[in-house]
């Protein structure tokens, strides 16, 4: 009988989504994720896939590329949940005749990453979770919240999901909207601005880098990451931002510096910091993220969450029983739909 494994499923609510499939494929499931950057996980993750025909990869978790396909003789077909996942080498497998298909389903409304960044925006702005845990050991108020009105919202990647998020700043929250990358004109802000409802001017475009950071209130990060958009916010980015600017990461980890970003939250030179993604992830239980008193000692407050910008039951589940359809597909030597290579 072939195999089937399923990577990285946090929640566990994938295999109820091929449960049909299993008189015909066995299906194990491998929560726990390793990181193949480690040599030492990459070996246990070669041994533990080793016999499957067929992997199913959650967007962006299990990184495959070269060496990790060529050392899975036996796979000869990887699923993948959306239609875009870096982590793939698409090639290596083409050049092994392996397809990959992925998913395209996502929910109607506002992006789910989208709502997310604005859940940890007001998070920090209103002190929810600090809040939360004062009244939970018997404390009362403690602390005063940031109106966001008329601030400035730096957006920082103005593509479709921070133009989105732009758009619930102007039209939720009367906020000002500033944005930034190495190639953003105001031509294109407009464009993006006017497919969001929004009259053209709506997104800023600032002069220049240092001018981005210098006047952001909140800075949302959507950029996405390449060599060149790696640590783009690093010390010297940091050190030009108001004390009391906010950052909010729902995109990539490494487009921060970390160390920089440790450095200036233990200083409290900024007011605090969202984040929902990290390098690596899972995020190891020994991370300066888990363990310092953050809002104490003179430190900023932040907010974490593991990663769950896309982690919505509606987009997972209707991404998983998308895969389960063509993996049916597959076994019955049908084509595949929505192939990568």
């Amino acid at each position: 009988m072939l195999k089937f494994a399923i990577l990285d499923d946090y929640q566990g609510i994938a295999p109820a989504h091929f449960a049909h499939l299993e008189s015909r494929i066995e299906i194990v499931s491998f929560p726990k994720t390793l990181d193949p950057r480690d040599p030492i996980q990459h070996a246990e993750l070669i041994q533990r896939l080793l016999p499957f025909d067929v992997i199913l990869a959650m967007r962006e978790r299990t990184p495959f590329g070269a060496e990790t396909i060529a050392a899975l003789p036996n796979l000869k077909l990887l699923l993948t949940t959306a239609m875009r996942n870096l982590s793939l080498d698409i090639q290596a497998c083409t050049d092994r005749g392996i397809p990959v298909a992925g998913t395209a389903g996502r929910p109607p409304g506002v992006n789910s990453t989208a709502q997310h960044t604005w859940a940890l925006i007001l998070a920090l702005a209103r002190h929810v979770a600090r809040d939360d845990a004062a009244v939970k050991a018997g404390a009362w108020q403690g602390s005063l919240g940031t109106n966001l009105s008329g601030r400035t919202l730096a957006i920082l990647g103005l593509g479709k999901l921070g133009s989105e998020v732009g758009k619930i700043g102007v039209q939720a929250f009367g906020m000002n909207v500033l944005a930034w990358s190495t190639n953003l004109t105001q031509e294109k802000a407009d464009e993006q601005a006017e497919a969001q409802g929004l009259p053209a001017g709506s997104f800023e475009v600032a002069s220049s880098k240092t001018e981005f950071f210098a006047r952001a209130d909140v800075l949302s990060m959507h950029s996405v990451l390449s060599e060149r958009s790696r640590g783009i916010v690093s010390h010297a980015e940091l050190a030009t931002m108001k004390p009391s600017a906010m950052i909010v990461n729902t995109s990539r980890g490494p487009l921060i510096d970390e160390s920089a970003l440790l450095q200036a939250l233990n200083a409290g030179s900024i007011r605090g910091a969202g984040l929902d993604v990290f390098d690596p992830e899972p995020l190891p239980l020994g991370s300066p993220w888990r363990t310092t008193a953050w809002g104490r000692d003179g430190r900023s407050e932040v907010v974490l969450s593991p990663h769950m910008g896309y982690g919505e039951e509606d987009l997972l589940n209707g991404w998983y029983r998308e895969v389960g359809e063509n993996l049916e597909r597959w076994l019955d030597g049908k084509e595949l739909v929505r192939k990568m290579n």
